[in-house]
């Protein structure tokens, strides 16, 4: 049977060359109008025979990335193509953020097309085949996955584990998509008491609402139209273990409810019953939200946030701990080795490790892991250079390109220009916090004289370069012994406004 391409375009000149293109190499082309005709193809019973997907971008009404948006809240997988215009090449990239797999320039050729399509397909057929032989056996799976910890941040974190591990209190995991906040609460578990007991994972941000009571707490048989049997519920499968909330910010406030009191006194009431149940369990949240804007806002009860909050663990985005990209990115390789597939890529080129270290990886360790996976299934060679991760390439401007060249993979400390001697005496009488607008050097006391810590001196450090240098950030960056892409993110860690500092 031939695999189905849904064409997506509001142009009919368009959508009619497309659908030539896509019949001319052997597909079946389903072609829609609008982003709203997308979505009906994609959600009908019929859409198990969509292989790939060719999007246009730019459309009247819900456009591609609204669509990709959907796909991605319903864990649509379906490898999609965007098309854009020669002048919107942004628009492609934040595409490619949003989970693209391929952009394409219009007009596009038949031969682009036909190298697109076959490489989408090649991921999505060798990610969908038996569990034996496919990565699909480890693949985004935190169970089989190990704590990479080499930076200073997730040092910090691993130590928040192992403390957190030590009690039953509740854990609330903040952290951003794909940062391996699951892999955090996996741990605490496999190190607590409970290891041996089970873990129970619910992802509240998949759960109808209407259905959240019945799948936490459990139905009685008959307690609502379609409750054909009895249901014993998240909590109750979770007795004597630990239940995992993910994404718990997204619960509707009469679920909240009924969570409180189960966390207050220790039992549930599941739906249409006439008595509660005593459950034992270690509750562990997670959530990419900011709660605290949540209750301020009334969408989150104040009360359960403060139960749930009582052993914060904030994981950082990747791009706030590179120093361990390059490790992570070569324990996905071994992980995929080890899945029974027969890859051809053994290691990576020192050009593709410094592209992945420039790259800001909005979609954290999870982007990350999907990009040396495509990589590797694309890649014929023994190594993985630059030119396998050509779609991560295409989301860098040439400025963190020509850092990319530059920089030092490892590189994760202050470098200050030889023009900017550290004060090495006790006598900076006025102990300042900030730089003297001068440049001419740098304190080690803060105001109460105490030394300054790393990072602040590396503020400062950052500030009186940028007032030395008149705001020329190539040259800051220069001086200081950092790549562009890295100074940028410095400027945002420490929320430095380069055009307040220059003079």
């Amino acid at each position: 049977m031939k695999s189905t391409i849904l064409v997506v375009d509001d142009d009919p000149v368009q959508r009619r060359l497309l659908q030539a293109s896509v019949e001319k190499l052997g597909y079946q082309a389903l072609c829609c109008s609008d982003g709203e005709a997308a979505l009906v193809a994609l959600n009908d019973d019929k859409s198990s025979s969509i292989a790939a997907i060719v999007l246009d971008l730019m459309m009247p009404g819900l456009d591609g990335l609204g669509v990709l948006r959907h796909m991605e809240e319903h864990a649509m997988t379906i490898p999609a193509i965007v098309q854009t215009a020669q002048g919107s090449l942004d628009a492609a990239i934040s595409a490619m953020r949003a989970g693209a797999f391929d952009f394409v320039v219009k007009p596009v050729s038949p031969e682009r097309l036909k190298s697109s399509l076959t490489d989408a397909l090649k991921v999505a057929e060798l990610k969908q085949k038996p569990a034996r032989k496919s990565v699909e056996a480890v693949f985004n799976s935190p169970a089989r996955s190990q704590m990479i910890a080499s930076t200073d941040t997730m040092n910090r974190v691993s130590v928040l584990i192992d403390r957190a591990a030590q009690s039953d209190i509740p854990v609330l995991i903040e952290g951003e998509s794909g940062t391996g906040k699951e892999l955090v609460a996996q741990t605490i578990q496999s190190r607590g008491e409970r290891a041996k007991k089970p873990m129970v994972v619910v992802n509240c941000g998949a759960i109808p609402d209407n259905l959240v009571e019945s799948i936490l707490f459990g139905h009685e048989k008959g307690a609502f139209t379609g409750a054909t049997e009895k249901h014993v519920g998240k909590f109750v499968e979770a007795d004597g273990g630990t239940l995992f909330l993910d994404e718990i910010g997204e619960l509707p406030l009469s679920a909240q409810v009924k969570l409180l009191r189960a966390i207050q006194q220790g039992d549930i009431e599941p739906v249409g019953a006439s008595q509660s149940r005593k459950v034992d369990i270690r509750l562990i949240s997670a959530t990419n939200r900011d709660l605290i804007a949540a209750v301020r806002e009334g969408r989150f009860r104040e009360d359960l946030y403060y139960r749930l909050n009582v052993f914060p663990i904030l994981v950082p985005p990747l791009r706030n701990r590179r120093g361990d990209i390059v490790d992570l990115a070569k324990h996905f390789m071994e992980r995929h080795h080890n899945s029974g597939t027969d890859f051809s890529a053994k290691s990576f080129s020192p050009a593709a490790l410094d592209l992945l270290m420039a790259y800001d990886w909005p979609g954290n360790i999870r982007q990350l892991e999907n990009a040396i996976f495509r990589a590797m299934v694309l890649c014929d060679s023994d190594q993985l250079g630059a030119g396998d991760f050509a779609h991560i390439a295409a989301q860098l401007d040439q400025n963190k390109l020509r850092s990319a060249e530059s920089v030092n993979p490892v590189f994760d400390e202050v470098k200050l220009a030889p023009d900017y001697p550290m004060a090495n005496n006790a006598d900076d009488s006025r102990g300042q916090s900030e730089a003297e607008p001068n440049g001419e050097r740098l304190p080690f006391l803060n105001g109460n004289g105490h030394i300054h810590s790393l990072a602040e001196i590396e503020m400062l450090a950052i500030k009186s370069a940028i007032a030395h240098y008149d705001g020329q950030m190539s040259e800051v960056a220069r001086r200081l012994g950092i790549g562009r892409s890295t100074l940028y993110r410095k400027l945002k860690d420490y929320d430095i406004e380069p055009e307040a500092i220059a003079r």
